[in-house]
């Protein structure tokens, strides 16, 4: 016969808990959430960085490709940095009033989508792990980057700069951050180890510099007033 500081029953469905249960159930939620390692990524002063993209390397297969949009809004690209693991495909619809022209030049996948409005073009097949900067050859403002992963776990931090990872194999992993505004070149990553009990604060010395701005043509000068 249990006692009543350990029975729980359900009534209409709804689970009832005395106070021996409670406590056993924290103790239930501490021990599934005590080992789960977690990152903060910061910037030199100490400020959350957003958009900092965290791999995590260990022995496991690889994520299944995905099929992923990029918004083009506002004049903008949404969302300014996406993680997707090799070999998906990422389309780029346009709902802004405006034609739009996106292309990279970066190594890991080289692509141009002339003018368009409308009418979104097949999806991009991002076949190479790497950093791919995207570009809108109208309006010089638009960037954003898609970083292709060949890594087990690869996320994205929010605005908090923060990320909790899911339960790791024992042992110690191999961790890489990197963040668009870390380096000019786009391919620089900070590196390190973490295990499921790490609770690790990183912080990123930010060197990338903006863009320098060029000349425009007159067809860029037109669509740029246009928009």
């Amino acid at each position: 016969m249990p006692t009543k500081n350990t029975y729980c029953r359900l009534s209409n469905t709804m689970l009832t808990l005395c106070p021996g249960s409670l406590i056993l159930l924290a103790m239930l939620v501490f021990s599934l959430t005590a080992n789960a390692a977690q990152i903060t990524v910061l910037d030199s002063d100490g400020l959350p960085l957003k958009d900092a993209v965290i791999e995590v390397y260990y022995d496991a297969e690889t994520s299944p490709p995905e099929q992923e949009n990029i918004y083009q809004r506002n004049a903008a690209f949404h969302p300014k940095v996406l993680t997707v693991p090799t070999g998906s495909y990422v389309a780029f619809p346009n709902q802004d009033t405006t034609r739009h022209h996106v292309y990279s030049f970066s190594p890991a996948k080289t692509f141009d989508l002339n003018l368009y409005l409308q009418e979104t073009p097949p999806p991009v097949h991002f076949d190479q792990a790497g950093v791919v900067v995207l570009g809108c050859n109208i309006h010089d403002h638009m960037q954003a980057f898609i970083v292709v992963s060949d890594a087990p776990y690869a996320a994205t931090t929010g605005a908090e700069g923060m990320l909790a990872l899911p339960t790791l194999p024992p042992g110690q992993h191999r961790l890489r951050i990197w963040h668009p505004r870390l380096d000019n070149n786009q391919e620089i990553w900070w590196e390190g180890d973490i295990n499921n009990a790490d609770q690790l604060e990183v912080r990123l010395e930010l060197n990338a510099l903006p863009p320098p701005a060029r000349n425009l043509s007159p067809l860029q000068q037109r669509f740029r007033d246009a928009s």
